[in-house]
């Protein structure tokens, strides 16, 4: 699978790929510790687990599971290293990252603290997807649906499917009292034009083998 090709033959873009996640997990954590709501599908998650009873990165990986079976089935050329990194882990990253938020700054009290939580989440969160999504190693179960709903639909833009993966795991999160709020909005409709610029100004160039010219002029 191109996933574990690449990384066997670009170690660099599993160590990338690492970061990315660890990353996003505290990108999430943040968001979950703003109270304002968490992107659609961590929503649902953290909704789902809470209803259920199982631990939010046990309940995450449940979920994953059940989703990796259609990836595997349609989706094979999607599964690298980084959707195990991500389906399995991700979720501890992010209870990890959440346990020392509350046990240290503590949760916001103030709505202009709850903001800026939110606007640093975005940052962060957006960074990791940057990190994850380009180093081309595997995208996560949830991640591929769209992908797989564009590769059916054509017609449609890839847009418009994750926008209704997207809304269907908010109105899930919504009915299971899930919180949807700024968060969650930002995550659906803001994140776009920061992963871009990430993508453009750190994430490609790091990840750009160089030429055989530019590593003979830079020594």
């Amino acid at each position: 699978m191109k996933g574990f090709l690449n990384t066997l033959t670009d170690p660099k873009r599993l160590i990338v790929m690492l970061v990315g996640n660890v990353f996003l997990g505290m990108g999430i954590s943040i968001f979950k510790l703003s109270g304002l709501g968490n992107d659609p599908f961590s929503g649902m998650v953290m909704a789902l687990a809470d209803t259920s009873g199982i631990a939010y990165a046990r309940f995450l990986i449940l979920l994953n599971l059940s989703l990796f079976v259609i990836q595997l089935i349609a989706g094979r050329r999607f599964i690298g290293i980084g959707t195990i990194v991500n389906a399995v882990f991700l979720g501890y990253v992010v209870t990890f990252f959440y346990n020392i938020w509350i046990d240290v700054p503590g949760e916001p009290q103030l709505l202009w603290q709850r903001v800026i939580t939110v606007a640093i989440g975005v940052v962060v969160c957006s960074f990791g997807v940057s990190l994850y999504q380009t180093s081309n190693v595997g995208i996560a179960p949830y991640d591929c649906l769209s992908l797989l709903m564009r590769d059916r639909f054509p017609r449609v833009s890839y847009f418009w499917h994750r926008m209704f993966t997207d809304a269907l795991c908010a109105l899930i999160c919504f009915m299971f009292g899930g919180i949807i709020g700024l968060g969650t909005l930002v995550s659906m409709f803001g994140l776009g034009p920061i992963i871009h610029f990430f993508n453009v100004h750190f994430a490609e160039k790091l990840l750009r083998e160089r030429r055989p010219s530019e590593q003979t002029a830079s020594r």
